[in-house]
Parts: structure tokens; sequence; C-alpha cells
């Protein structure tokens, strides 16, 4: 476990096929993180990635990038997301897809489309989308976890 913070960042083109390069990066973190953290984090990462290429950047080139970096600290994770579309109010969706779903029992239940923002909603400490000064929005998960936690970095312990 890491003492001190640690600032990974990967860049990608807006190609759903990236997905699996950002996975083969995000990866390499697994032993470095409690095992259910990282399993956590990296939904949140598939679900973020693919809403920019599916949502956010859905108009634009295909050579438009997204940038991610992923801080390790030693109780706390953040993961960041950067892209180019147009803004949108993550409280105010969050709100749209709770109460359009509130009747389901399960999350499985519950049709695509504004799931992924609940999961990542449910797991965050802090879940944030702002729009940046340089024209970006970003995504920015945080969580947080226990020393209890910190000897578990094998799905085999899980």
């Amino acid at each position: 476990m890491t003492t001190t913070s640690q600032v990974h960042r990967f860049t990608v083109n807006t190609d759903i096929y990236m997905l699996s390069k950002v996975q083969d990066w995000f990866e390499s973190f697994q032993s470095a993180i409690p095992y259910l953290i990282w399993v956590q984090c990296n939904l949140v990462l598939v679900e973020a990635f693919t809403n920019v290429v599916e949502h956010a950047h859905q108009d634009l080139p295909p050579d438009t990038p997204i940038d991610i970096e992923f801080t390790i600290r030693p109780h706390e994770v953040e993961l960041w997301v950067w892209d180019y579309g147009k803004p949108f109010d993550l409280k105010a969706q969050l709100e749209i897809s709770l109460k359009k779903h509130s009747a389901y029992e399960s999350i499985d239940e519950i049709p695509t489309g504004g799931r992924g923002l609940m999961i990542a909603h449910s797991i965050a400490d802090t879940l944030l989308y702002e729009r940046q000064p340089n024209q970006r929005n970003c995504f920015i998960f945080v969580k947080r976890f226990s020393a209890t936690l910190q000897g578990i970095t094998s799905g085999k312990n899980v």
C-alpha cells in the first residue's frame, strides 16, 4: 500500500474500442489498492469512459482526446475523466434517474440509460461533474477506504 500520493495519467482518442487499452492501463493498479475498491473504480471508469464516447463526444471527431487521471493515496483514490462535450447537470440527471428507477427492487432490473450514474453515485464518497475554465468537463469520483481493507489486495481474499 502506498504512503504518499501517486498520480497516473492516460490519454486515448474517442473510440469505444480504446476501452480495452483503458482497462489494460487500469489493471496495473490492481495490486496497489484493496481489490474491492479496484473493482468498484474499474466499473466507474468503464461507465465514465463509455458515457464520454457515446454521449459527450458523439458529435466530435474520433481523434478528440479523453484524458484520465487516477490518484492513489493511503486511504483514498480519485478518478478524474475529462471530456470536450456539452456540460450537463449531474445532480439533476441523478435525481431524474433515481426518481425514474425508484420502483425497481434491484439495480439489475433497471434498463440501461442512467444506470451507470446511479452505480457511480452509490459507490462514491464524492461524485462531481464540473465545467473547467478551458471549456472541458471533468467527471470526478472519490472513494475512501479504511485501513482494514488495506491488506486485501487480491480477489481471493474478498
